[in-house]
């Protein structure tokens, strides 16, 4: 039996577009952990020492607020999207008709 290499998704997190998109599609579940779970895929990709860097948040802090689990304040969450070069936006669930 040859050994397969477990999957990392950091390893396919090489470009802004697929970084937007791997998010997105981490928002649409309910659970906030594969939100978080996506931004720490993206901090891997992207290096948390760079992101460390660009937040002004230290390390064992990032990886705290990124830990299963972790309840991050809403200002660490958006630091940490902006610094990883990406935007939330809202969109209306129901369109309402006029």
């Amino acid at each position: 039996m040859k050994n397969i290499a477990a999957f990392d998704a950091a390893d396919y997190l090489d470009n802004d577009i697929v970084i937007a998109e791997y998010l997105n599609a981490a928002l649409e579940d309910e659970n906030p952990n594969v939100f978080l779970q996506a931004i720490a895929d993206v901090a891997k990709a992207r290096g948390m020492s760079k992101l460390a860097q660009d937040t002004g948040l230290g390390r064992e802090s990032l990886y705290k607020a990124l830990a299963p689990g972790a309840k991050p304040r809403y200002d660490t969450i958006i630091r940490l999207v902006r610094a990883l070069g990406v935007e939330l936006h809202t969109t209306p669930v129901h369109a309402s008709q006029t």
